[in-house]
């Protein structure tokens, strides 16, 4: 937690840009009959019935010290997916940076590894060498503010019935765009110094 408190409190640096991972599944569920037409007034009805079609993943980005972030929505949760991912990240999001730093939960496919089943040895060894991965600790995912981001976009734009991928990935982008336009930095206000006085009873006793 101590590590994932001082990162936050670097000073933006667009040679070593610090970016906040996190994924989430949604499942896309059709309607069977149309709903039907709201009145003035009244919320749209819908059947009780649907058909399930299939799950797709959501991988969120997000930049606190700029205030942007982009949402990829995946066919699958796998190793090569995250690793397709870093890829963007590494070569097209973020060329010229130097190093990256990413804040991210431990999930078995956020690993080195998962870059050498998608990609030769030298070019995952080269990607894997522009990240200064930061994990954070188990029950301790509230220090991800991609996290967060990903629970506003769930809360605004995916708790509802969406079809299939296309419809999917338009509603993102149209919850993106604006966003990333009004949205301003973030300042992370939690230190360390909080974290030993308001959450004291979480620190283990010294040993004498």
């Amino acid at each position: 937690m101590e590590n994932m408190l001082e990162v936050y409190q670097r000073s933006y640096d667009d040679t070593h840009p610090l970016i906040g991972m996190d994924e989430s599944s949604k499942q896309l569920v059709k309607d069977v009959r149309v709903p039907l037409s709201s009145r003035p007034g009244e919320p749209e009805k819908y059947d009780t019935e649907y058909e399930r079609n299939g799950v797709r993943n959501l991988f969120l980005f997000f930049e606190p010290l700029t205030g942007k972030r982009y949402v990829n929505v995946t066919e699958q949760r796998t190793a090569v997916a995250w690793a397709l991912q870093i890829q963007e990240l590494v070569d097209s999001r973020y060329p010229h940076a130097e190093r990256i730093t990413l804040v991210m939960d431990n999930l078995n496919t956020h690993v080195g590894a998962s870059l050498y089943k998608a990609f030769e040895p030298q070019t995952a060894r080269r990607r894997l060498d522009k990240l200064d991965i930061h994990y954070t600790p188990k029950h301790g995912s509230w220090l991800n503010m991609a996290e967060l981001e990903l629970s506003v976009l769930t809360r605004q734009c995916l708790d509802r019935r969406i079809p299939d991928q296309e419809t999917l990935e338009r509603e993102v982008k149209a919850w993106e765009s604006p966003r990333n336009a009004s949205s301003a930095p973030v300042k992370w206000r939690f230190t360390t110094a909080d974290a030993r006085i308001k959450l004291k009873r979480l620190y283990p006793s010294p040993q004498r």
